[in-house]
């Protein structure tokens, strides 16, 4: 597998959409990332699996597909998971690779993001063509789960990401299996997601007319309304404190951003119940569940900065 032929197929592809006019500055831009984000996601897949690795890629693409044609779904990595066994090798062989034109996140399975096996999410999976190449993604019911538990654990910081679920549902295939999306995961989490339905619906105008829990999601807990509201005007996006060792500004703008910590993202934390009467007992349990970590991955990477 040669990333070179990365590199040969932008430059191709820079050169087709210059020769295209008339086109604006920002959708040629958009084009490029779009090419760029492609030619890596088949890229990525084939480096792992000259190693004998099948990833899964989340997000990103995977959510971008649903999208109508021609809208711009902006990223910044390629979020790949993989097996708990083959983690291990895959790290290895994504470290081989930085800095030649790959950005990788990977993931030990999909871990808090969900309840399912990751034996029944890969037996579930399907193979999509990207460019002539086959990209393994997560069944749309079960991605959706995915995204919608992995946008509350962000404290529900990415306004603009609510697009993703508001397209996956517009353009879901017609055999999407709503009871699998919602109730595979248990009643907490069936609450979590139809939540963020609901957002969508309140903020962005999703109809809810063909949704037997139309009036579910149309009951969204007070609390959530002002937390995302509040979380949309800050300004400030929720980062890992280890990313912050040489940036003391940064990171006391993120342990101020913890204090206290972001009601949403304390109850997924914590795997908590959006009706319960309050968040304090969430927010307490997760500055005690996060401490020793936290201050130990800021440790070693504070040590990794200075070697």
């Amino acid at each position: 597998m040669k990333i070179d032929h990365l590199c040969y197929s932008l430059l191709v592809f820079t050169e087709d959409i210059a020769s295209v006019t008339p086109i604006n500055e920002i959708a040629k831009w958009e084009a490029l990332q779009s090419a760029i984000e492609r030619s890596s996601i088949g890229s990525a897949f084939a480096l792992f699996r000259s190693h004998g690795i099948e990833p899964i890629l989340i997000k990103g693409w995977a959510a971008g597909r649903f999208y109508p044609k021609g809208t711009f779904r902006p990223t910044s990595d390629i979020d790949l998971a993989v097996a708990a066994g083959d983690f291990e090798a895959a790290d290895r062989v994504m470290r081989a690779y930085t800095g030649r034109g790959l950005t990788i996140d990977l993931h030990r399975e999909l871990r808090h993001l969900d309840t399912l096996s990751w034996t029944d999410l890969f037996d579930k999976s399907e193979l999509v063509e990207l460019d002539g190449s086959p990209i393994r993604v997560l069944r749309p019911e079960d991605h959706f789960r995915v995204l919608a538990v992995h946008w509350l654990t962000d404290g529900g910081w990415f306004r603009e990401r609510l697009w993703d679920f508001y397209y996956a549902i517009e353009n879901r295939p017609a055999d999407f299996d709503w009871k699998r999306c919602l109730d595979s995961a248990g009643p907490i989490r069936r609450r979590w997601i139809i939540s963020v339905i609901g957002l969508t619906h309140k903020y962005f105008g999703l109809d809810l007319t063909e949704l037997s829990f139309a009036d579910e999601a149309k009951d969204i807990p007070q609390w959530l309304v002002k937390a995302v509201e509040r979380e949309w005007s800050s300004g400030v996006r929720m980062l890992p404190l280890y990313r912050q060792t040489s940036d003391l500004r940064g990171f006391l703008t993120q342990v101020k951003k913890r204090l206290p910590p972001n009601p949403i993202h304390a109850t997924i934390d914590m795997e908590g119940s959006f009706d319960a009467p309050t968040r304090i007992h969430y927010q307490i349990g997760t500055i005690f569940k996060r401490i020793v970590p936290g201050i130990s991955k800021f440790l070693t990477a504070k040590r990794e900065q200075y070697r």
